[in-house]
């Protein structure tokens, strides 16, 4: 039997990707903190901090406000993650 992946509507609704405005996490910046790797709310456009970072705003966020997708801030990198279905999708 083969893999069944599920499609995400999520990310298939995706056509114009958000990049980061600054290159910084919103919300360590007002906490006087720092991060790891960034990500950019694909709902709102608001940059936050990975899961490998300590305060892991970026996921905090999706929950609180209910936006499913984020795209790497990564430079040179081109993804986005569902974090509903616990997709990615490259672009």
């Amino acid at each position: 039997m083969g893999l069944r992946v599920k499609k995400c509507e999520h990310l298939a609704a995706i056509s114009d990707v958000k990049r980061a405005r600054a290159y910084e996490c919103e919300e360590c910046v007002k906490i006087g903190d720092s991060w790891l790797h960034l990500r950019t709310c694909q709902e709102c456009g608001v940059t936050l901090c990975c899961d490998s970072s300590p305060n892991k705003h970026a996921s905090k966020h999706s929950a609180s406000q209910k936006h499913p997708v984020a795209s790497s801030a990564e430079p040179n990198e081109n993804w986005m993650w569902c974090y509903i279905h616990k997709t990615i999708s490259k672009y």
